[in-house]
């Protein structure tokens, strides 16, 4: 397994196992497949498992593979969305759920914790579902003013050691976050070839998400980045394998897609490989996030990475189909 420098976390594997797949985000799995595969990750390599709450059974399971005894160098996330909490309450809420965390996954420290929502400025106004703001994004002013401070304390406390920021959706908060001191350790970042978030954005907001920039404006400030939906969802697979709802928002980008599956059946290659090779391959992105749910779709993952990243001249075929928002 290569490795790459995620900011001042040190050297990480250039794959993490994300916990959405183990967790049962991204389809059915058993709890003995899931566990199967967090353990066969660690022995090829994958020092970094990116959990979450939020991610159903994933701490848990955790948890249970590890038993509280991780393996060494083995680096664990957990995540938090804060939203509208008011300013006074956010470190209780960040705090607690971290100690919920870390019971679930029988440990005592996590080496990153991530803000899980949207940061969006004071006076942004979301195209739909504005008056639900509060339910999934943190404005600037409460970021800067409680939320950077509540992660400053865990950090002082020993709880966590880094923490980082959610970077999807306002393109142009996550890049003053980035921008402004004290910085976030990492960013996770979209990193694929379609340049798009998917079910991520919020309806009515411009396609344009400016990934790329944030990815070039994180390395520029030495904030490692975690690049995220290598996949899209399972938009650049060879097909969904899981039930999807008529106006799920991954639909149009596997229909858009389908030159890229062309092209790939042209190489004789499987899309989902030469997804993972392709966001391997962008510069800038220090560890791409898997949301495999299985012992066979990581074992695809990991021969992905053993190809290495997707050489220059297929990158320059893929982005000439013209597939990026």
């Amino acid at each position: 397994m290569q490795t790459a420098t995620l900011g001042s976390i040190g050297r990480v594997s250039r794959l993490t196992l994300g916990g959405g797949g183990i967790g049962q985000v991204w389809g059915d799995t058993s709890r003995e497949e899931a566990i199967a595969a967090l353990r066969l990750a660690v022995e090829e390599g994958i020092d970094v498992i990116d959990a979450a709450p939020g991610y159903k059974v994933c701490e848990e399971l955790i948890g249970e593979a590890f038993d509280g005894r991780l393996p060494e160098g083995v680096r664990i996330t957990t995540k938090c969305g804060v939203v509208s909490t008011p300013p006074g309450e956010v470190y209780g809420k960040l705090r607690a759920s971290l100690e919920k965390s870390l019971e679930d996954m029988r440990l005592e420290t996590v080496d990153l914790m991530f803000l899980h929502n949207e940061i969006s400025p004071d006076d942004f106004v979301y195209p739909e579902g504005n008056e639900k703001r509060g339910e999934f994004a943190s404005t600037w002013s409460v970021y800067r003013e409680a939320i950077i401070p509540a992660f400053e304390r865990l950090v002082s406390e020993g709880l966590i050691g880094a923490w980082g920021i959610t970077g999807v959706s306002v393109p142009e908060a996550i890049l003053k976050a980035l921008s402004e001191e004290p910085r976030p350790a990492v960013v996770q970042a979209v990193a694929n070839l379609l340049d798009s978030p998917g079910g991520l954005m919020r309806r009515g907001m411009a396609p344009k998400q400016r990934s790329r920039e944030i990815i070039a404006a994180a390395a520029a400030q030495g904030v490692g980045v975690m690049g995220i939906r290598a996949v899209q969802a399972g938009a650049l697979t060879d097909r969904f394998d899981r039930p999807m709802d008529a106006d799920n928002q991954d639909l149009p980008d596997f229909n858009r897609a389908a030159p890229f599956r062309d092209l790939c059946r042209h190489w004789g290659e499987s899309p989902a490989i030469v997804a993972h090779r392709y966001a391997l391959a962008m510069e800038g992105v220090d560890t791409v996030v898997l949301g495999v749910k299985n012992v066979a779709e990581l074992r695809e993952a990991l021969a992905a990475e053993a190809a290495g990243p997707l050489e220059a001249e297929r990158v320059a075929t893929i982005d000439a189909l013209g597939l990026r928002t």
